[in-house]
C-alpha cells in the first residue's frame, strides 16, 4: 500500500497515478473532500485499478494527522511507500488551531508527525520507502531551532519561510535516515525542479502564465518522485537527496547533523511524538 499527501493535483496526482498504472494499492491523502475524490475517480478511470482510496488529511491540523495515521494503523496492513509531497508557499503569516505558522506546519511539522506515527508499519512492511518532496530553495534557507516555529517579525522573514521549510525536509531526512539504519525503511529526499502546480494559485495571472510558459509539467516534475518509489536499485540507498532523478548534492546546511538533531528535538516536543 503506498500513501501520497496532497495527490488530488500536480506532481502528487502524476505520481499516484503512475504507481496505480503498475497495479498499487493507493490511498490519496488530501485535505479538500471534493477534489481528493475527484482525483480518485480519475486514476481509477484512466489507470484501470480500482485499489485507489480516500482519506482526508490536513496536515496544517495535529488532530487531523493523528485521526489519519490512526486509522491507517487499524485498518491497514502495510505500507511499502510513504510520499511526503504536500507543501504550500508564500501564505499569510496566520496561525493555525495548534499556533504554528501554517506555511511551517504544513511544509514541516504536519508530515513529521504523520511519518514518525506512520512509521511501526513502515518497518514492519519492510522493505519500505519514504519518499520527502523538498526543493532546490532549501540552499536559500536557515533553520534556527529556536525561532523556526514562530511567526515571521518582518516581510523579508516571511518571504524565506518556504526556503527555511524545504532545509527542514533535508534535515527530518538525514535524521530519520540515521534512525532508520538496519531497519529497511529508506528515507530519501528530491527537488522535483521548476514545476508549474497549484502551490502558485495565489499568485498573479501573469506570472502563473509565465510559470506555465517556461517550467516543467506536473508529469515531468514527477519523475523523480516516481524514481525514488521504484527504482530497484535504490532499495537500500537512504539519507540522500536526488535531482532529475540522479543523487545530488544538496548544501551544506542540509548535510549538518548537529543541525538536523537540534530540529528533530523541537519536532518533537512541538508535536508531541517520540520515534519508536
Amino acid at each position: 500500500m503506498n500513501i501520497y499527501n496532497s495527490a488530488n493535483t500536480g506532481i502528487g496526482f502524476e505520481t499516484a497515478k503512475d504507481l496505480a498504472r503498475r497495479g498499487a494499492k493507493i490511498i490519496l491523502a488530501c485535505r479538500d473532500e471534493l477534489k481528493g475524490l475527484q482525483a480518485r475517480d480519475d486514476i481509477i478511470r484512466l489507470t484501470k485499478n480500482d485499489k485507489v482510496i480516500f482519506k482526508q488529511l490536513n496536515l496544517s491540523s495535529f488532530a487531523s494527522v493523528r485521526k489519519f495515521a490512526d486509522d491507517i494503523l487499524k485498518t491497514e496492513q502495510s505500507i511499502h511507500i510513504l510520499v511526503n509531497n504536500a507543501g504550500t508557499g508564500v501564505l499569510d503569516n496566520a496561525l493555525t488551531k495548534d499556533n504554528l505558522p501554517v506555511e511551517v506546519h504544513v511544509n514541516h511539522f504536519g508530515p513529521f508527525l504523520l511519518t514518525v506515527l506512520l512509521l511501526p508499519l513502515l518497518k514492519s512492511s519492510a522493505p519500505s520507502r519514504i519518499i520527502n518532496v523538498s526543493s532546490i530553495m532549501h540552499r536559500f534557507g536557515k533553520v534556527n531551532p529556536q525561532t523556526f516555529h514562530k511567526q515571521a517579525k518582518n516581510i523579508l522573514e516571511r518571504r524565506r519561510v518556504y526556503s527555511d521549510t524545504k532545509l527542514a525536509n533535508l534535515l527530518f531526512t538525514l535524521k530519520l535516515s540515521q534512525l532508520l539504519l538496519g531497519t529497511r525503511v529508506t528515507v530519501n529526499a528530491l527537488h522535483p525542479g521548476a514545476v508549474s502546480t497549484d502551490i502558485f494559485r495565489n499568485q498573479h495571472p501573469i506570472v502563473r502564465y509565465l510559470i506555465k510558459l517556461v517550467w516543467k509539467t506536473p508529469y515531468e516534475g514527477a519523475q523523480t518522485s516516481i524514481h525514488l518509489a521504484v527504482a530497484p536499485e535504490l532499495e537500500l540507498v537512504t539519507g540522500k537527496y536526488f535531482v532529475n532523478c540522479h543523487e545530488d548534492s544538496p548544501s551544506e546546511s542540509a548535510k549538518d547533523i548537529h543541525l538536523a538533531e537540534q530540529l528533530w528535538k523541537l519536532s518533537e516536543t512541538i508535536t508531541n511524538v517520540m520515534f519508536s
